[in-house]
Order: C-alpha cells, then structure tokens, then sequence
C-alpha cells in the first residue's frame, strides 16, 4: 500500500491520528518536565487541500470537513490546530503531525522531524521555518534509533510510514524491538493503515512477540464488514501511553466514531491492550 501523505491529506485517518497526537502529548506535559518530540516520517508538514494531488482523492470531505460541520465540542482542540494555519473559517490548508506538535511545544520541549522524500523535505524546511525544530534529511528507521534515548528524560516518538516498501511493517517491527531495548520507558506512537483484518492480525502476532508491556491498540474501522482491495481505516500503536491519556480516551473515540462514520455504516473505533487480545 502507497498511502503518501499529500494525497491523504486531511482524511478520517488525519483526524483520528491527530486528535489523538495532540490529547497525548497535552497529558505528557501535565507534567513540567520536557518532553523530547521525534517524528521519523514527517512529510511535508502542511497541505493545500485545494491542491492537485489532495483533489484527486478528496479524502478530506470525510474527515476534516466533517469535524468543521459538525463542532463537537470534544473535537475542539483538534478544530483549533487545524484553525491555527488557516486564516478563514474554513480549512485551506491542512497541517501535518510536524505542525500539529510544532504547536504543542512549550519552551522546554524539543522537536526533532525528519523526511528522506527529496521534494518533501524541502517543502517541509519551508513550513516550518520560524519554529524550533530540527528537520533532518535521513532514513527513518536508523534516526529513530539514533535519537534514543532522547536527550531529554520523556519523550516521544512517532512513526508515520506511507507504506510503499513490501518490508515496511517487517522494518518497523525489528526497529521498535531494538529502540525498546535502548529506551523502555520511551512512549512510541506507530500510525498503520487497515485494509483487512487478516494481514493486520498477523502484524499483531509479530508485534506481540516482542514481549513489549503496556502496548496499546487502537483501530479504527470505517465500514462493518471489511471493503475488498481498498483502505478499511487506520490505526495507532502506542507503546507506553500515560494513564491521563487512557482515561480520557472513552469520549474522544466515540466522537472521532461517530463523526467520521461513512453514510449507511456504524464504524468501529477501540482501544485495546496487545496482551488483551488472542493471538
């Protein structure tokens, strides 16, 4: 699956991903401590909606747009990160996850991107110019480990591939296996996305192999029975998740539910421990 992000911009996987990046960095920084912020596959850290490649899927009318037609008001921090980029009422441009965390820095946090894309990276420099972060131009697998443990006491990892490697979930697995070894307390977010039940349950096997503790699961299923050869949904891995984040993560996925269930569909939107689940 090649799932690039200027074609998704904005879609219902968008703002699960970010709701829930933005509800889990704020519970991390409930502490005073700094938080270092790391994200392996950045993109291009902002998106016209109205561009070629954004038109060409138009995911975004069942996902941002969405959100802004129907303010739930426990979606309103995610409403703001996308209004923080905007100038008018309604989403022009869209931001990706550096954008978003580029956002939630307080003067002791850190933020470290990174995009190998050439043309990407480049696009990436531009959006966040006048922010703190760091943007680095390397494979994201070897960053990843590099970084770690990161120079502050937390942290935070995200992985956000596009999928376009028949390895990449096998990459994934072997790095997350290696970086726990170096960085166990370290809070790790994978974003995935679902197109049937039977491949992501073998991932889970593998993953559950690792032996790693407090592995959260979260899935979100657009339709109630899987939808052949196309994309069904998405989801986040989350190693190490605080607990104000899992208490609080009841309303917010029955909103994110709700909201961006397709026409004629329920939707499926759950967290669950790895070690919960049969193998």
């Amino acid at each position: 699956m090649n799932y690039r992000h200027s074609f998704h911009a904005g879609n219902s996987a968008d703002v699960v991903k970010h709701s829930l990046l933005i509800a889990l960095v704020r519970a991390l920084q409930q502490k005073p401590g700094a938080l270092t912020l790391i994200d392996t596959h950045a993109g291009c850290g902002l998106y016209d909606l109205g561009g070629e490649q954004a038109q060409r899927t138009g995911e975004a009318a069942q996902g941002v747009l969405r959100v802004f037609a129907e303010p739930d008001p426990v979606l309103d921090a995610y409403r703001a990160a996308v209004r923080a980029v905007n100038a008018g009422p309604e989403p022009q441009l869209y931001p990706g996850s550096p954008q978003v965390l580029a956002q939630l820095l307080r003067p002791q946090d850190l933020l470290i991107l990174n995009e190998k894309h050439p043309e990407d990276v480049q696009a990436l420099r531009v959006a966040m110019r006048g922010s703190p972060a760091a943007v680095h131009e390397r494979d994201a697998y070897e960053l990843w480990l590099a970084m770690l443990p990161t120079r502050t006491a937390r942290g935070v990892v995200v992985v956000d591939p596009p999928y376009e490697q028949t390895d990449e979930r096998d990459r994934i697995t072997a790095t997350l296996a290696a970086a726990h070894r170096k960085w166990a307390h370290g809070v790790t977010v994978i974003w995935y996305p679902l197109k049937d039940r039977t491949t992501h349950q073998q991932w889970k096997n593998k993953l559950r192999r690792l032996g790693i503790p407090k592995f959260m699961v979260i899935e979100h299923w657009l339709y109630d029975a899987d939808q052949h050869g196309i994309y069904n949904g998405a989801g986040l891995f989350i190693v190490n998740p605080p607990y104000a984040f899992t208490q609080a993560l009841p309303p917010l996925l029955e909103s994110l539910r709700t909201t961006l269930a397709p026409d004629g569909h329920q939707g499926v939107l759950t967290a669950t421990w790895l070690d919960d689940q049969a193998a």
